[in-house]
């Protein structure tokens, strides 16, 4: 906000308008001021350094009394000089006058407030009180017009420069085919994606909300940035620099949770039993992927996007913590959380399409599900904690893979084991008992991003030598499947 106004005239007023703006938390948020008194001595011509200032605000606002100020050699005042350039700028005016009558003022003010006054509507005041309330009301007029003032959750309101071209058709048209297999969601992937997001209520006066973007824009991070995950691996039960393994994901509100859902399952142990009762042998985490699945989901859900913290995955040797921008909504406490309670989500336009895909369920299931999990894996209940933030902790128990099904203990580990062989194709290497589809053996081992599989598991697999497509010279066939080679089966006898 640039403070224009005769200085000597409106100095109390200046000064109180000033810490009335930068004394509240609220305020301060949205709002910063400039005093030309307050700058320091500088060697810059007076006028090109206010002109300039009122070039860079948001917001121009001028008082007027009695005075007009010092004329220049063209006879203009600063202030009117400030109020043109405003003007031609396009800068949002608000102004203010003092007394209820003008027979005193300057000709030259009277002229200005004339001016103004076809332009814009004016506001008149006579005490200090009286303009710090005038100003408080036109304030939230602007931010109301602006959208910065929300009355409702902040995923259905509209970022500021966001179009149709943030969006991704080709991921719209996925989700309406998973939400229809899924859910039985009445549109099919045909439907033009303009229809499928009126349908979700996902867009406001025709623009993407902030739910669309997160949920299908081929860049989310643009419009929220601190949206992405974050993921660390820790070898021991603190937090420790250098970090053995640390990655940042970014993309839509899916990506987030299968990149980070996939990141934790590649860092726990895994055992793969025999085949005695199957052809395919059984594989067994040492904490149940749907345990982790719905810690995650829920911290991406139902984070505070508007916080400028990021949603944060860190596995230790004991535990796994997941923690969120978020608080919980006054009607749930931690205790309610262990029990069944209603669904209360902080952003319900961002849910819908999440419980239509079964990322998460309407019931308020999600917490008491962990719980049962966890029960039923003879790991300890999930914790619940709020700090700073929400946080969700699973125990560890590294053995229970191997005790589930009394096979061959994989490492938790991604380092480089035995002949520079990493742990992530070493799994993929023990579940490879038959050619299979790359489907086939992420859902074996639970894995749902497929860049991350490639990345991590299939692609450092075929460079090495330990696998094998079954139709080589169609690597993209829809028949295309893996098998393990004699190279990689030397890998797997010798690992024994």
């Amino acid at each position: 906000i640039f403070i224009s106004s005769v200085q000597k005239e409106f100095a109390s007023e200046r000064a109180a308008l000033r810490d009335y703006l930068r004394g509240d938390a609220m305020r301060i948020r949205f709002f910063d001021v400039f005093l030309f008194e307050e700058l320091p001595a500088t060697d810059q011509r007076a006028d090109s350094i206010y002109l300039e200032e009122v070039r860079r605000c948001d917001i121009f606002l001028l008082l007027m009394g009695n005075d007009y100020g010092r004329e220049d050699i063209a006879g203009f005042s600063p202030t009117h000089r400030e109020f043109n350039e405003a003007t031609s700028s396009g800068k949002h005016r608000l102004v203010f006058i003092k007394g209820a009558a003008d027979q005193n003022k300057h000709p030259k003010i009277r002229a200005l407030i004339s001016d103004a006054g076809e332009q814009l509507v004016r506001r008149r005041f006579v005490s200090l009180p009286e303009l710090i309330s005038d100003v408080y009301a036109s304030l939230v007029d602007y931010l109301a017009a602006k959208d910065l003032l929300r009355t409702g959750p902040y995923d259905a309101s509209v970022p500021e420069g966001s179009s149709w071209k943030d969006l991704s058709a080709e991921k719209i048209q996925r989700f309406a085919g998973m939400a229809r297999r899924a859910r039985g969601f009445p549109l099919s992937e045909a439907t033009p994606p303009e229809e499928v997001l009126e349908h979700l209520n996902l867009l406001r006066n025709g623009l993407p909300t902030h739910a669309a973007l997160l949920l299908f824009g081929s860049n989310p991070q643009r419009f929220n940035i601190s949206s992405e995950v974050k993921c660390a691996h820790f070898h021991g039960t603190e937090i420790a620099k250098p970090i053995p393994f640390y990655q940042v994901y970014k993309g839509t509100v899916f990506e987030l949770v299968d990149q980070a859902v996939d990141f934790v399952l590649s860092k726990i142990n895994l055992a793969v039993g025999t085949r005695a009762h199957s052809t395919q042998a059984p594989v067994e985490y040492e904490m149940p992927p749907d345990a982790i699945r719905e810690a995650i989901v829920n911290a991406v859900a139902h984070r505070d996007y508007s916080s400028n913290g990021s949603v944060q995955v860190m596995l230790f040797s004991d535990r796994l913590e997941i923690w969120n921008p978020g608080n919980l909504p006054p009607s749930l406490t931690l205790e309610k959380l262990r029990h069944a309670h209603g669904s209360v989500p902080g952003n319900p336009l961002l849910a819908e399409p999440l419980y239509l895909t079964k990322y998460i369920e309407r019931m308020g299931t999600g917490t008491g599900d962990m719980i049962r999990l966890c029960r039923e894996a003879g790991l300890q209940e999930p914790e619940f904690l709020l700090t700073d933030g929400f946080i969700t902790r699973i125990r560890r128990k590294p053995e229970r893979a191997f005790e589930a099904v009394g096979g061959k203990l994989l490492p938790a580990l991604t380092q480089e084991v035995t002949w520079e062989v990493t742990g992530e194709v070493i799994r993929l290497l023990k579940v490879l008992n038959e050619p299979l589809k790359r489907t086939d053996i992420q859902k074996i081992l639970r894995l749902r991003h497929e860049e991350h599989f490639r990345e991590a598991y299939l692609v450092p697999a075929l460079a090495a030598g330990l696998i094998e497509m079954t139709i080589p010279d169609k690597p993209k066939s829809s028949k295309q499947k893996y098998r393990i080679t004699v190279k990689g089966e030397r890998v797997i006898e010798r690992g024994d």
